[in-house]
């Protein structure tokens, strides 16, 4: 897994601009930690930055692709390719020499062979560039479901690009601004598709190609959800699954490098464990397994919807079934709440995610892949899982969602009752939400005579992986890769995701359960409280103490009245603070997280606000 960054400038020799691109590159030092590159042409120049996990010598990169001593085209590559084993033996009957035993050389041979449709023959999580010295033209590729990101920022003469926006904001060109459709996109927990948060600067969208020549730009789709008649019955639907997951966690425990799985105890991440064990079982080694806690969560935990149960008994379980080599990482306020920490995780995001839990979420999770990537550079993760299969509430009470938005926009909007309110409003974020929902809609793939209840799961489906799982990519994505961890996502496989949006929503609940389709493909992997244990989200820590001291910070950062953040803030609320600091014991964490988090991100990366 790597960083990869470049420019594309027809109007320049970029031969003489060296130092840009490599402080572009060094940006993506922490994603690559390993080893580092840059090519330069007249009119390209490419950066990487590797984390080496297959083939450690021999993938280094930008990687030439040469003919008769001339370069044909240029890659730089961040992701993993799964199926390269197969495509590698292909190409040789096709007559093409590889000097390594990288996957990243059979997507540059790949490319050679087949162009951009390559990525139509790839089975993984990946972004690229190639530079198509021939066509003197660049293509970026970015995997089926957006699991890897890639970034762009379009120029008079060409283009930027990077893996992450800190990358482009390292060119000195570029505008650090972000407008209200930048604060749209934060505030209202959508993650649209090629949307971005900096102005001028979308993400490639899942699924797509861009190409860019002396004579334009274009933008392809290669891949996307569709609609199919699901033909299997119900024994032959859960054995289908079953053998997905066997392969797929075949090929994806691959790596020349110590790997692990993420242990909640809860159905998604024990499977992969399970199915991890048994794939590696003639290893002679256990499968090793992580899970996370906080200090006092268990004597204080109090039950509710999102959290009924806590984790550590059902982990203890599945490492007793399976084996497992594990690792307890209890983490406490005292590491929590230092500045330091917070300053790390906004420069990993590059900006807030405001969706799925308050800031001390993403904290929680730096410092557990922080505490992993002591032992291991790869971890499987149970992300998609919910989406996929119906794990959520709304999949199963409607009712908790607002009429004619994304099912979980009403959940989300409760977060921010206060300190955002005014900002919120004149955005008109409830209108974008509602814009964003008719445009997914719209979107959704429909199968001719399907029964309402199974219209409504298909859409419901659709907005979860196209809208919502996205957005939890890109904190694991960000959060890991800034410590060179490698997160893979077993459930985001496309052959997955396409057989099991098309299963009938019937299928996927036939016992009246939750996510009964994939019980049914594991049940014999696991033990039987585990595989009933109702939907669990990732533990919050419930220590008050935490609350107070962020609260504190708050009131020293607004007492200045110079934070980059209040322009975003209810002016009452601040005025209230500033009067007397313990008024903001009435905000709720997720306010109280995101100002930080915030303020944080507008002084670091010297951003202006455009309200």
């Amino acid at each position: 897994m790597c960083g990869i960054t470049g420019w594309v400038d027809f109007g320049r020799d970029l031969r003489t601009e060296a130092s840009v691109l490599a402080d572009m590159t060094a940006t993506m030092t922490r994603r690559g930690p390993d080893t580092g590159g840059v090519w330069l042409a007249p009119h390209a120049a490419l950066g990487h930055r590797r984390l080496a996990v297959i083939d450690i010598e021999g993938g280094r990169q930008p990687m030439i692709a040469e003919e008769d001593g001339r370069p044909l085209a240029v890659l730089t590559y961040s992701g993993e390719i799964y199926n390269f084993v197969q495509l590698r033996s292909e190409l040789e009957t096709r007559g093409h020499r590889f000097r390594s035993r990288s996957d990243t050389e059979v997507v540059l041979r790949a490319y050679l062979e087949w162009g951009e449709h390559c990525a139509e023959r790839f089975n993984g999580m990946y972004a690229f560039a190639i530079w198509d010295v021939r066509r003197e033209e660049l293509v970026l590729v970015r995997d089926r479901v957006g699991i890897k990101p890639l970034y762009y920022y379009p120029t008079a003469e060409g283009l930027l690009f990077g893996s992450e926006p800190k990358a482009i904001l390292a060119h000195p060109a570029v505008d650090r601004v972000v407008d209200a459709d930048g604060l749209r996109e934060l505030f209202a927990g959508v993650k649209t598709p090629g949307a971005g948060v900096i102005r001028g600067m979308p993400e490639l969208a899942p699924g797509h190609v861009l190409r860019i020549g002396r004579s334009g730009t274009t933008i392809r789709r290669y891949w996307s959800l569709a609609a199919h008649e699901h033909t299997d019955d119900l024994p032959a639907t859960i054995d289908t699954v079953r053998g997905l997951l066997t392969d797929i966690v075949r090929r994806q425990v691959v790596a020349d490098v110590p790997l692990c799985t993420m242990l909640s105890g809860g159905l998604d991440s024990s499977t992969l464990t399970a199915l991890a064990a048994r794939a590696t079982a003639g290893s002679g080694e256990r499968v090793r397994t992580f899970s996370v806690d906080f200090v006092g969560y268990a004597d204080n935990f109090e039950p509710d919807l999102t959290h009924p149960t806590v984790d550590s008994p059902y982990v203890q379980q599945v490492v007793d079934h399976v084996g497992a080599d594990h690792s307890h990482v209890l983490l406490g306020n005292a590491e929590m709440t230092l500045p330091e920490i917070r300053s790390a995780v906004v420069e990993a995001m590059d900006w807030p995610v405001l969706i799925a839990g308050p800031g001390s979420m993403d904290i929680s999770l730096y410092l557990l892949f922080r505490a992993i990537r002591q032992h291991s550079t790869v971890a499987l993760t149970g992300e998609s899982a919910d989406e996929l299969f119906g794990g959520y509430p709304w999949f199963h009470h409607p009712e908790y969602g607002a009429p004619g938005t994304l099912p979980w926009s009403l959940a989300h909007n409760l977060g921010f009752p206060a300190l955002f309110g005014p900002v919120r409003a004149a955005l008109d974020v409830t209108g974008y939400q509602h814009e964003q929902y008719r445009a997914a809609a719209r979107e959704v793939p429909v199968l001719p005579g399907e029964p309402g209840r199974e219209r409504v799961a298909r859409a419901t489906t659709y907005f979860f992986l196209t809208r919502f799982m996205r957005t939890l990519l890109d904190r694991k994505d960000r959060l890991s890769m800034a410590l060179g961890l490698e997160v893979r996502v077993p459930f985001c496989d496309h052959r997955l995701q396409e057989y099991v949006f098309n299963t009938p929503w019937s299928m996927r609940t036939y016992d009246g359960g939750w996510k009964s389709l994939l019980r049914g493909a594991v049940s014999d992997l696991l033990p039987a409280p585990v595989l009933n244990r109702p939907k669990t989200g990732y533990p919050v820590s419930n220590d008050p103490s935490y609350d107070q001291v962020v609260r504190e910070e708050l009131g020293k950062l607004l007492a200045g009245g110079d934070a980059a953040v209040e322009p975003l803030l209810n002016p009452v609320v601040v005025r209230d603070i500033r009067t007397d600091p313990a008024a903001a014991a009435q905000l709720t964490r997720t306010e109280v997280d995101t100002a930080l988090h915030l303020n944080e991100w507008l002084s670091r990366y010297r951003l202006q606000l455009q309200l």
